[in-house]
């Protein structure tokens, strides 16, 4: 596969009521791309949210479910989630804001 910029690496947020209850202790969580890695999950963020500093980043794996339509059984697509914490001194991400 090509190299992956930062841009392609974060896919979208994840907005649960646990992800909400972590903002309280700067945790983010966000779908990611499946293939990659911690390092380049940090530097993404970092890029692309102005003051974000990032202490760690947790990953997981996720395969795709088992989903049948008719006689043919199917999965769909493997994902990964990336828990990102910031640092105490650093900037709130913007885009959690006022939800």
């Amino acid at each position: 596969m090509a190299a992956l910029q930062y841009y392609d690496v974060i896919l979208k947020p994840v907005i649960t009521e646990r992800s909400m209850s972590a903002m309280g202790e700067k945790k983010y969580t966000f779908l990611v791309h499946p293939e990659a890695n911690k390092v380049q999950i940090k530097e993404a963020v970092e890029k692309m949210f102005d003051g974000a500093k990032v202490k760690k980043v947790n990953t997981m794996n996720y395969d795709g479910k088992v989903k049948r339509r008719g006689n043919i059984y199917g999965r769909t697509a493997k994902t990964k989630k990336a828990i990102v914490q910031l640092t105490a001194e650093s900037k709130d991400i913007e885009l959690f804001t006022g939800l």
